[in-house]
């Protein structure tokens, strides 16, 4: 049995799946926010990968560096504001962020 496209497009749709659950059920933890975004970005880029690897084009997957490095620095950025606010809030919770309005 080998693996083909379908079972990549499969993944890519069940790991963007639960990423939605966890933006949608969990809106109150700003890491857990955070995470299931960097989950998104990651299946999106399965696909990405696949449909390259399908049509024989590297274009894609050049792509996906070009994307994990913004995704990367997005992350970063996101988790020092989320230090930030941990240390002047002592939570990282997103109904906290309304005392951040200047």
């Amino acid at each position: 049995m080998t693996v083909g496209l379908l079972h990549f497009l499969v993944l890519g749709v069940l790991l963007f799946a639960i990423a939605m659950v966890g933006v949608f059920l969990n809106r109150r933890n700003l890491l857990i926010l955070l995470m299931s975004i960097e989950l998104m970005f990651l299946s999106v880029n399965i696909n990405l990968v696949a449909f390259s690897h399908y049509m024989g084009d590297a274009a894609g997957q050049i792509f996906v560096f070009f994307i994990l490095t913004v995704v990367a620095a997005e992350t970063a950025i996101g988790l020092a504001i989320l230090v930030v606010v941990f240390r002047n809030l002592n939570a990282i919770s997103v109904e906290d962020l309304v005392s951040l309005k200047g």
